[in-house]
C-alpha cells in the first residue's frame, strides 16, 4: 500500500495533464479580455501596490490574490495564453492532491478506519481522479478568469486540510496556522470562501465527535482566527463595491424571491450535471433578457420540492450520521452564497460554481459504490471491480473533458456552441456576433447582433457591437445611431463613446470625434486604445503636444502597446526629437517585429540623422513584410538614390507608381532620377503626370521648368517657374531660376 501511495500524486498529475493537454491554446474570451488582457494592474509585480489593488470594475475587483497571480503570469510570459492555462491547471492539480489528502485522512479517522481499512487509499484516489477529470470542471479550469474559483477552491481545501493535520498532530500549531492563513488567502480570492469557517466547524463536529459546542470548546482559538478572516473579506468587499446590498441584481428588476425561485431549478440542474454532464453550456444567460428567471412559484415548485427534501435530509443526517450530513452540507453550503437570495443578474447559473460542491457528489458516488461492492462481492473482487469501475469512469470523463476543451479552442467555437445550446441567450448571440466581426464576417455578425436585440431590445452591448459591424460595412451613420441608442440605455458606457469617435473620424468630423474620445476617457481613464485614438485625432488637428501626452499615457497603462510606441515615434520625429522617436520605433519592433510601418518609420528617422545605410535595411525589411506598399518603395528609392544606387532607385520608384498611379511625389522623384540618368523625355512625362495629379505641386513645376529650359523651351520653363512661385512665393531656387531664364530670353 505504501508503494501505491507513492505513485498516487503522479497518477493524479498525469490525469490532469492528459485531460487538459488540448486546452493550452484557448484564447482570452469574454471577461478574460478586460480582466487580463486589458488589466493594467498586472503589468508589473513591483511595487506590488497595483497588483494588490485590481480595478474594481473588473472580474478581479476585490480579489487581490487572483490579481497578483495574474501579475506573476504576466511577468513570466506577458499575454501568452499558454502560461495562464498552465497556471490554472497547476492550481487544479494541487487542489486535487489536497482533496486526496482530505479524503484519505478522513477515512483513517476513528470510526471510519475500521469500516474502510486499507481501501481508503483507493477510495481517495478515485474521488480525487474523478473530481479532477469530471467535464463539469472545464469551465473553471479552461476559462482563464475563473482562476478565482480555482484558487478559492485550493485555499478552501487547504483550510480544511490544515485543520485535519492539526487535529492529528496535537501540539503542532503550525497546521492550524496554515489553516488560518489559507482561509485568509481564500477570503482575498473570492467571496464564496465566506463559508469555510462553518465547514471546518461542521467537519470537527462530524469526524472528531461531540456537539458543535464541544467542537468550539476544543478549538476556540482556531475558530476565532478563522472568523477573523471575515473582517478581511468585509474590508475587500466594501472597497470593491461588492457588498450584498449593492449586488448586481438589485436595482435592475431582479427581486430576491424571483432569484431564489430561479436558484431552486439551478441547484437541481447542477446536481443533474454532476451525474450526467450534458449538455455543458459556457453561458446560460443573464437574469435579464436571458429567459432563465423564474417568477412564479408554480414553475419552481418541482425543483423547490427536490431541494427541500435534500435540505431536510442533510439536516437529519447531520444529527443521525454526521459524516453523511457533512458531505451533503458541503454541497449546499458552498453553493449558498451564489444560489440563495442575493441576485447575481449577470449569471444566475454558471458551471464553475460547482467546482468545490462537485467533490461532495463524487465522494458520495465513490463511497456509495464501495459500500454496494462490499455487500455484493468478496474482498479481492471488491477491490478489483472498484478499480476497474473507477478506471472506466475516469477514462470516460477524460474523453468528455478533452472533447469539451475543443469547444474552447477559439472564441468563435465556444460562442457558436453556446448559441446552439441556448438560442434564447442574447449575450451568446452578441458575443458570437462580436467574434464573427473580428473574423472578417461582418454580415453574419450583423445577423447575430440583430437576433440579440430582438430578444432584448435594451441590450447596450448588442447595440454597440452592431455599430461596429455596420462600420465594417461602410455604414457609419447607421453605426452612430446604434451607439446613441446604447448610450441612451447606458449613459456611462465608455466603449460606445469610443466607437462613436471612430465613426465620426471616418466621416471626417475630427473635432466631434475628439469630444467622444474624451468622454470615453472620462468614464474609463485606463483605456489605452482610447488614449491612442484621441492622440491620433489631436495630431490630425495640429495639436501635437497634447497628442504626445495621450500616447505617453497609453504607454503608462500598456507598456507593450506597439502601435502607441510607433505613433508616438512619428509625433516626436515631426517635432524634431528624432533620437527619442528612434527609441520608440525600436521598442515597437521589439514588441512586434513584423510591424512594417515601424520598420519604415525607423528608416525615415535614420535618414534624418544621416544614417542612410542603416535606414536601407529597415526599408528593405518593411518591403519584405508589405511588398505592395507604394510609399515604402518610394522611401527605399530615396535611400538608394542618396547612396548613389540610381538604377535600383528608379526601379523602386517605377514600382511605386505602378502600385499607386496617383502618387504625385513618386512621379516627381522618379522624374528627377530619370533626368539624372539622362532619360530627360521620360522624366518630363513623370513631372507632367505629377502636375496632373497635383497642380499645386511647386517642386514638380520647378523640376519640369529646369528640364524644359535645358531643352531650350525657355518660355514654357518660365511659365512653370511663375506657377511655382504663385504656389510658394518664398521658393528661393525658383526665384533664381526665373531670373536666369528671363535674362536669357
Amino acid at each position: 500500500m505504501l508503494k501505491l501511495r507513492q505513485f498516487i500524486p503522479v497518477l493524479i498529475i498525469a490525469a490532469g495533464v492528459g485531460a487538459y493537454h488540448n486546452s493550452f491554446q484557448g484564447p482570452f474570451i469574454l471577461d478574460d479580455i478586460p480582466s487580463i488582457a486589458g488589466n493594467s494592474h498586472i503589468r508589473h509585480l513591483w511595487p506590488i501596490g497595483d497588483a494588490l489593488s485590481p480595478p474594481a470594475s473588473s472580474m478581479v475587483g476585490g480579489h487581490p490574490v487572483v490579481n497578483v497571480s495574474l501579475a506573476v503570469n504576466y511577468a513570466l510570459g506577458g499575454l501568452a495564453v499558454r502560461g495562464y492555462h498552465a497556471f490554472n491547471l497547476a492550481i487544479h492539480i494541487l487542489a486535487a492532491l489536497t482533496l486526496y489528502g482530505i479524503v484519505r485522512r478522513t477515512l483513517l479517522r476513528p470510526g471510519l478506519r475500521e469500516r474502510f481499512g486499507a481501501s481508503g487509499d483507493w477510495i481517495a484516489l478515485a474521488v480525487a481522479a474523478l473530481w479532477t477529470l469530471h467535464p463539469l470542471q472545464t469551465e473553471a479550469v479552461t476559462y482563464l478568469i475563473e482562476r478565482g474559483e480555482l484558487l478559492m477552491g485550493l485555499f478552501y481545501l487547504l483550510t480544511l486540510y490544515g485543520f485535519i493535520r492539526g487535529v492529528e498532530s496535537p501540539g503542532h500549531g503550525r497546521w492550524f496556522v496554515l489553516s488560518v492563513v489559507a482561509c485568509a488567502l481564500g477570503m482575498a480570492t473570492k467571496e464564496v470562501m465566506v463559508t469555510a469557517p462553518l465547514m471546518v466547524l461542521l467537519y470537527d463536529r462530524a469526524f472528531a465527535g461531540g456537539s458543535l459546542r464541544q467542537a468550539w470548546a476544543r478549538h476556540r482559538r482556531l475558530y476565532l482566527g478563522l472568523a477573523a478572516t471575515w473582517l478581511l473579506l468585509g474590508y475587500l468587499m466594501a472597497g470593491s463595491g461588492n457588498l450584498p446590498g449593492r449586488g448586481v441584481g438589485y436595482g435592475l428588476g431582479i427581486t430576491w424571491w424571483s432569484y431564489a425561485l430561479t436558484e431552486c431549478r439551478v441547484v437541481v440542474q447542477y446536481l443533474w450535471l454532476a451525474i450526467w454532464p450534458h449538455p455543458l453550456v459556457f453561458d446560460y444567460g443573464g437574469a435579464i433578457g436571458g429567459g432563465i428567471t423564474i417568477s412564479h412559484f408554480a414553475e419552481a415548485a418541482p425543483y423547490a420540492l427536490i431541494l427541500a427534501i435534500l435540505v431536510a435530509g442533510v439536516l437529519v443526517e447531520l444529527r443521525r450520521q454526521p459524516a453523511l450530513g457533512f458531505v451533503g452540507a458541503w454541497f449546499l453550503v458552498i453553493l449558498a452564497p451564489s444560489s440563495s437570495v442575493v441576485p447575481l443578474a449577470g449569471q444566475p447559473m454558471a458551471e464553475h460554481r460547482m467546482y468545490l460542491p462537485l467533490a461532495a457528489v463524487v465522494t458520495t458516488a465513490v463511497v456509495g459504490a464501495f459500500e454496494i461492492g462490499k455487500r455484493l462481492f468478496n474482498k479481492p473482487q471488491d477491490v478489483a471491480l472498484g478499480c476497474a469501475a473507477s478506471g472506466a469512469v475516469a477514462v470516460l470523463f477524460a474523453f468528455l473533458t478533452i472533447q469539451r476543451n475543443r469547444n474552447y479552442s477559439t472564441a468563435l467555437t465556444i460562442w457558436q456552441d453556446t448559441v446552439e445550446k441556448r438560442p434564447s441567450n442574447p449575450r451568446a448571440h452578441n458575443n458570437l456576433g462580436f467574434n464573427l466581426e473580428r473574423a472578417g464576417r461582418p454580415q453574419e455578425a450583423i445577423t447575430q447582433d440583430e437576433l440579440a436585440l430582438r430578444i432584448n431590445p435594451d441590450y447596450p452591448d448588442a447595440h454597440n457591437n452592431l455599430g461596429i459591424a455596420l462600420m465594417d460595412q461602410g455604414r457609419p451613420q447607421e453605426a452612430i445611431e446604434h451607439y446613441e441608442q446604447a448610450l441612451r440605455i447606458k449613459p456611462d458606457y465608455p466603449d460606445a463613446h469610443y466607437n462613436w469617435g471612430i465613426a465620426l473620424e471616418r466621416m471626417g468630423r475630427g473635432q466631434e470625434a475628439i469630444s467622444q474620445y474624451e468622454q470615453a476617457l472620462r468614464l474609463d481613464p485606463e483605456d489605452a486604445e482610447a488614449h491612442n485614438n484621441l492622440a491620433l485625432a489631436l495630431a490630425r488637428e495640429g495639436r501635437g503636444q497634447e497628442a504626445i501626452g495621450h500616447w505617453e499615457q497609453a504607454l503608462r497603462i500598456r507598456p507593450d502597446y506597439a502601435e502607441a510606441h510607433d505613433n508616438l515615434g512619428v509625433a516626436l520625429g515631426r517635432m524634431g526629437r528624432v533620437q527619442d522617436a528612434i527609441g520608440h520605433y525600436e521598442q515597437a519592433l521589439r514588441l512586434k517585429p513584423d510591424d512594417a510601418e515601424a520598420h519604415d518609420n525607423l528608416g525615415i528617422a535614420l535618414v534624418q540623422l544621416g544614417r542612410v545605410a542603416e535606414a536601407l535595411g529597415q526599408y528593405e525589411q518593411a518591403l519584405r513584410l508589405k511588398p505592395g506598399d507604394a510609399r515604402m518603395h518610394s522611401n527605399l528609392a530615396l535611400a538608394l538614390a542618396r547612396l548613389g544606387r540610381l538604377p535600383e532607385a528608379i526601379e523602386h520608384w517605377d514600382q511605386a507608381v505602378r502600385i499607386k498611379p496617383d502618387f504625385a511625389e513618386a512621379h516627381n522623384n522618379l522624374g528627377t532620377a530619370l533626368e539624372q540618368a539622362g532619360r530627360v523625355q521620360e522624366a518630363i512625362e513623370h513631372w507632367e503626370q505629377a502636375l496632373r495629379i497635383r497642380p499645386d505641386y511647386a517642386d514638380a513645376h520647378y523640376n519640369l521648368g529646369v528640364a524644359l529650359e535645358k531643352l531650350g523651351r525657355t518660355q514654357e520653363a518660365i511659365a512653370h517657374y511663375e506657377q511655382a512661385l504663385r504656389i510658394n512665393p518664398d521658393f528661393v531656387q525658383v526665384q533664381n531660376a526665373l531670373a536666369r531664364a528671363r535674362a536669357a530670353q
